[in-house]
């Protein structure tokens, strides 16, 4: 079984790599992900919300700071800043529930300025 730092180690190595298939292997299929935006539940949802995310930093001027990252049992934290051609991510920060190696919630904030 795979550890919670295991677990987001791959998940953000997938997001970095633009890997779809990747991530979603790391949720279980009922996962919950709440944003500041909406909350988006199972692999369908979630999996559309990446493919709309991730063409976005899916570009070589992209630039991704991952500031800090706690583990804590189930629980992982993380704190970045991103900036890609459409926008700059000022601080953001992102919690994981992982259970039996696969991730049932997580939450996602982030200050966001449009480039214009």
């Amino acid at each position: 079984m795979s550890t919670t730092k295991d677990v987001l180690n791959h998940h953000l190595e997938m997001f970095g790599d633009g890997d779809l298939e990747g991530l979603m292997a790391d949720y279980a299929d009922d996962a919950v992900l709440i944003t500041q935006n909406g909350t988006v539940e199972g692999h369908g949802e979630i999996s559309a919300m990446y493919e709309e995310l991730l063409p976005e930093f899916d570009d070589e001027s992209v630039t991704f700071s991952l500031d800090d990252q706690t583990v804590v049992d189930d629980y992982a934290y993380i704190v970045w800043h991103a900036e890609t051609p459409e926008n700059e991510y000022e601080f953001a920060s992102d919690t994981f529930v992982v259970q039996d190696g696969e991730i049932v919630a997580q939450t996602l904030a982030a200050k966001t300025t449009a480039k214009e």
